[in-house]
Formats: C-alpha cells, structure tokens, sequence
C-alpha cells in the first residue's frame, strides 16, 4: 500500500485543508463496510440520489441524520420473529451503520422506502452570495477619458 504526503501541496494552497484530510483519511481506511448495498446516482448538475437495499427493514426501524457535511444511516431490527425456524436464512437483518461525506451546501431534500429500497435525495443549494459573479473594472486616468476625433470638412 502506498502512502501520500500531501504536506508540500499545503504551502501553496489555502483553503484546502479539508479535502487533503479526507484524502489521508481514505488511504487509511482498512476495513470497508460494504452492507447493505448502495448505488450513488447523479440525476443532474446539482442533484444527487442514494439507493439502499434494506429489505425487511420498516420505516421507523431505520434513521437518517444529515449533520454539517456528513449522512448517517443506521438501521437497528426491534423485534425478532416468533418461534420461526430458518432452514436457510439469506436475508441479513443485521444493524447497520452507513455514513456518508458530503461536499459544502449539499443537503437532504427526502428520503423514501419503497419495496426494500430506501432512497435519499440530495441537492447542492449554494447561496446566492457564494456563486460566481462578474466585477466591473473601472478604468482611471488619462486614457479613461473618451476621446473625440474631428473631422476636417472637404472644402
């Protein structure tokens, strides 16, 4: 396994901070939790959907926590099923705890459970005062003035 040290990048950068740590953090990670399993779809420019197969979960078994930049998913079974007697049991039930990390103003829009397929939707609203805008420059000095060109008249 490699390691990355991004040190040297952080003397000409500013404001990077977060996205090199998340980078150290990832090649650092040893063990994937890969259940249940999930898909990650972009629906457009600016919104996003996860889908996860939680079947034999309900809806009040399971909780979803949007906090700052992160998404949290766990599910926890409250009851078990009474007396039953399993020959094969593929059907995992398990608790589980899923978080995801999300980009700056990316929020939760909805979330759904639709036969064993939970679905979040996710939106990046920017704020009007972060988004790009176009700066007039004004020009000072002698060649500021507009300058007026006569014409000699044909005699």
């Amino acid at each position: 396994m490699r390691n990355f040290d991004f040190s040297p990048l952080f003397r000409s950068t500013v404001g990077f901070d977060r996205l090199f740590n998340l980078l150290d953090a990832s090649s650092r990670v040893e063990h994937l939790n890969n259940w249940p399993p999930y898909n990650i779809e972009k629906l457009s420019e600016d919104q996003y959907r996860i889908t996860m197969a939680v079947a034999g979960f309900s809806p009040d078994e399971l909780t979803v926590t949007a906090q700052a930049n992160a998404l949290l998913v766990t599910g926890q079974k409250k009851g078990s099923e009474d007396g039953a007697q399993y020959l094969h049991r593929g059907i995992a039930t398990r608790a589980f705890k899923q978080s995801f990390d999300l980009a700056d103003h990316v929020k939760v829009t909805g979330a759904n459970l639709d036969n064993g397929l939970l679905t979040i939707d996710l939106k990046r609203e920017v704020p009007e005062a972060l988004k790009p805008r176009r700066i007039e420059i004004a020009a000072t000095g002698p060649s500021s003035q507009p300058k007026t060109i006569e014409h000699a008249q044909a005699a």
